[in-house]
């Protein structure tokens, strides 16, 4: 007997939930939700479904970009890049307690 597809095993064993978004699917929409494995391989697919999570295409897109960002050094700060020290608002509470005065 031929195993079916994960894509059909994970369909039958998780929720029709994304997982990110909470967003729930009909059967109607089924096509907008996409098994995404956990640690990221393949031809990790335990019958369990433990490698297994469903994101709907646009949390799977999400996740996927920001792997990629990470690779490319994305997503935060530089290292050598110095913290900002401008505090836009660091004068708010005289301007307040002034225009009260006034």
């Amino acid at each position: 007997m031929k195993e079916a597809p994960y894509r059909e095993q994970a369909l039958k064993i998780l929720p029709w939930i994304c997982v990110r978004c909470a967003r729930e699917f009909p059967g109607s929409r089924l096509r907008e939700l996409t098994v995404h494995h956990k640690d990221g391989d393949h031809h990790h697919n335990p019958a369990d479904g433990s490698n297994w999570e469903l994101l709907c295409i646009y949390c799977h897109e999400n996740e996927h970009a920001r792997v990629e960002d990470a690779r490319a050094g994305g997503g935060g700060r530089e290292a050598d890049a110095a913290p900002a020290t401008h505090k836009p608002l660091a004068a708010l509470g005289a301007l307040l307690k002034r225009k009260d005065k006034t």
